[in-house]
This record gives C-alpha cells, sequence and structure tokens, in this order.
C-alpha cells in the first residue's frame, strides 16, 4: 500500500512552481518570443512554455527559469536562445488536415487554372511538411500542367524534419491508401513503423527558413497561400501587418488559406470569402 506521505510528496513535486516560470518570469519570456517572433503568448500558455523548456533548463544546470532567461539572452548563448525558440514553436500537424480545403482544391480550384502558366503554392507555416506534400500529392495526381510549392518556418529543426519527409504511420492516418501507395514508400529495420515521401515529390518543395514578421518584397507572387493555425498565435497588429504582406504576395485573384479555428474579421483587407477559411483577393 503507497502511503499517503508518498502521494503527497508526488503532488508536491507535480505541482512545484519550478516547473514552469513565475508570473513574472513569463512576462520576460512573453517580451522576448514576441520581439523575435512577433509571437504574443497568452498567459494560459505558461505551463506549456514551462514544459517545452524545463529540459534545457536543466541541462545547462540553471537554477530556475528566470537564470535561464538571462542565459539566453547572453549574445554568447545565441545557439541556446535558437534552440528554445525552436522548442516554442513546434506545432503539431498531419496529412490533410482541414480536409475541405484539399476537398476545394481537386473540385473547384484546379479545373479553373490557366494551364499554360505555372501554378504556384506557398504554405507559409509548413511546421514538419505535411501540409505543403499534401499539396504536392494532389496536384502530381490531379494536375497535368507546370506547379511548384514553397514551403517556409521560423523553426529550422521543424524544416529539418520536413525535408527528410519520414512520418509516423500515425501520423497519416488522413492521407488516402492511394496517395500512400503512389507517392509514399514503407520504413523497414529501423524505420519499421514510418513512411517516406517518394523523392520524386520531396524535390518538388523547395522548403527555406522565414519568419513571417519581416518583409515579403523580395519574394515572387503566388497562386494561393496557405497560412493556418500560425496567425492565432499573433496580436491585431502583427496580424494586419502579416495579411498586408500576404496581400501582396498573391496574384490577381489569389486565394488564401486560414484555418477553421481563424478569421480575418477585424483586419482591413481586400480579400472576399468564398468559404469557411478560404479567401479570394478582389482584383
Amino acid at each position: 500500500m503507497i502511503s499517503t506521505g508518498v502521494i503527497m510528496q508526488g503532488l508536491h513535486i507535480m505541482n512545484n512552481s519550478e516547473t514552469r516560470p513565475s508570473d513574472d518570469v513569463f512576462v520576460l519570456f512573453q517580451k522576448l518570443i514576441r520581439s523575435k517572433l512577433g509571437i504574443y503568448l497568452p498567459k494560459q500558455k505558461r505551463v506549456m512554455l514551462g514544459h517545452r523548456l524545463l529540459k534545457r533548463v536543466e541541462h545547462i544546470k540553471a537554477k530556475g527559469f528566470s537564470e535561464y532567461f538571462h542565459y539566453i539572452n547572453n549574445p554568447d548563448n545565441k545557439d541556446e536562445l535558437d534552440i528554445a525558440l525552436e522548442l516554442i514553436t513546434t506545432n503539431e500537424t498531419f496529412f490533410f488536415r482541414e480536409p475541405q480545403h484539399f476537398d476545394y482544391i481537386t473540385r473547384a480550384l484546379l479545373p479553373s487554372i490557366n494551364p499554360n502558366k505555372t501554378f504556384k503554392v506557398w504554405c507559409a507555416a509548413c511546421s514538419t511538411g505535411e501540409e505543403p506534400y499534401s499539396v504536392a500529392m494532389l496536384l502530381s495526381k490531379h494536375y497535368g500542367a507546370p506547379w511548384s510549392i514553397s514551403a517556409s518556418d521560423v523553426n529550422t529543426k521543424v524544416l529539418e524534419k520536413a525535408k527528410k519527409g519520414i512520418y509516423l504511420n500515425e501520423r497519416t492516418d488522413l492521407l488516402p491508401d492511394d496517395l500512400k501507395k503512389s507517392f509514399c514508400v514503407k520504413g523497414v529495420d529501423e524505420y519499421e513503423g514510418y513512411l517516406r515521401i517518394k523523392p520524386h515529390i520531396r524535390q518538388r518543395v523547395n522548403f527555406f527558413q522565414f519568419n513571417l514578421i519581416n518583409t515579403m518584397n523580395h519574394m515572387e507572387k503566388f497562386d494561393l497561400i496557405f497560412i493556418r493555425n500560425v496567425m492565432i498565435y499573433f496580436n491585431d497588429d502583427t496580424r494586419q501587418q502579416i495579411v498586408n504582406n500576404i496581400t501582396q504576395r498573391l496574384k490577381p485573384s489569389g486565394l488564401l488559406f486560414i484555418s477553421h479555428s481563424e478569421t480575418l474579421h477585424g483586419l482591413d483587407h481586400t480579400f472576399e470569402l468564398i468559404q469557411p477559411a478560404i479567401y479570394r483577393l478582389k482584383n
């Protein structure tokens, strides 16, 4: 039988304040993340922040989150700052997330595209690559004209995973069987339980590091931009800045896909809503 004292000790460890930053220290991290990434981290994310950074706090043998904060703000420790920012911006995604978007591409968009021009797509917060590879598979199967896909993220670690194109089978549940057969290979030996995107698809996606709060003037223009499940992390001023920049990077009548949990409501823009979470740039 486990004694009450042992149970209480376990509860004490789980509730230890050093498993997450204090309110004052969390505010410091908020300001740092806002200045580096443009992301506003609400106070409800304090536990999440602690969970993601605790191992790094222990790794450098800091006495707590306050000491860790000052450590990563030392210019001599820029590598650790990069690691911390990457851990904070790691988001879970999966193939064909929000299937209505991909159904719209296949059913309505592709039949209307001018086949004499290259169809250009930008996945502007691609994480580990499931989104751009989903688009690439659809275009490979259903579109016979030229196309290109650019995919960016602020997090270089997830981009490295995206370039490799190796995924647990459990993360491919929404990937149709016919696409798995055409565009993926099953892992063997140490990679049993994984799928890998075939080289001819991986090579069609151009992955690059990019921070959405930076200027986009140097970028080409696109027919379709995905920017899903990311603007919820920005405040209204930054969201407005990003929408303004995105508008300049779309061709006339270009499409913008956001997530179904997001909206452009309250922002100044020149888009028309054509179905939930899908906008067309007005000419």
